[in-house]
């Protein structure tokens, strides 16, 4: 083993323990925008294999590059769906609905406590 491949092998190491101890440490209210960064990181990833894909250097380069390109594209893909679900978590039940999908009712007005008391 060469001194290269176990300073690799640290690097992997460190990345995948600084990477668990970061998600799982994140309060749930921070999880959307948690995931909105990881779908753009995962978008520029696509991008890249897209590169390695239509590189032109081999074979072997562009069979690696198509699958990074469906790896990818599953990511992100993913990453959109539970990013819209978490959001759906958000939405009132019964709230009116543009073409858009989102919530266009507006926000309720501000009560005095005298108004909440029973």
């Amino acid at each position: 083993m060469t001194s290269t491949t176990v300073v690799q092998l640290f690097v992997l190491l460190l990345a995948g323990f600084v990477g668990y101890q970061s998600i799982f440490r994140v309060p749930p209210l921070l999880h959307t925008p948690l995931m909105a960064a990881t779908n753009a990181l995962s978008g520029i990833s696509l991008v890249a294999s897209l590169v390695l894909a239509g590189s032109q250097r081999g074979t072997l380069a562009t069979v690696l590059g198509t699958i990074a390109v469906a790896c990818a594209t599953a990511n992100v893909v993913g990453g959109f769906l539970i990013t819209d679900r978490m959001l759906a978590m958000f939405k009132r039940a019964g709230a009116p609905t543009g073409t858009s999908g989102r919530n266009l009712s507006k926000a309720e007005p501000a009560r005095s406590t005298a108004e909440l008391a029973p």
